[in-house]
C-alpha cells in the first residue's frame, strides 16, 4: 500500500485500516506458528503498511494542533 492511496482516506477509514492490517498481522502470525505460513516477509510487509498509516494519522493530528 503507497503513501498516497493512504493519504486519501479520511481519518476514520484510517482507522478501521489499522484495526484490518492487526488482524491481519495477526493471523499470519499465527500461520506462522503452526508452520502454514509460505512467505514469511509478508509479516514485514503488513508490520510497514501499519506504520505508514500511523504515521499519516499522527502528521493529521499535528496539522490539527498546529491549526489551533
Amino acid at each position: 500500500m503507497k503513501a498516497n492511496e493512504i493519504r486519501n482516506l479520511s481519518s476514520e477509514e484510517l482507522n478501521n485500516k489499522v484495526n484490518e492490517l492487526k488482524n491481519e498481522l495477526f493471523n499470519l502470525r499465527f500461520r506462522l506458528a503452526t508452520g502454514q505460513l509460505d512467505n514469511p516477509s509478508s509479516i514485514k510487509m503488513v508490520k510497514r503498511d501499519i506504520a505508514r498509516v500511523k504515521t499519516i494519522i499522527r502528521e493529521r493530528e499535528l496539522e490539527v494542533g498546529k491549526e489551533a
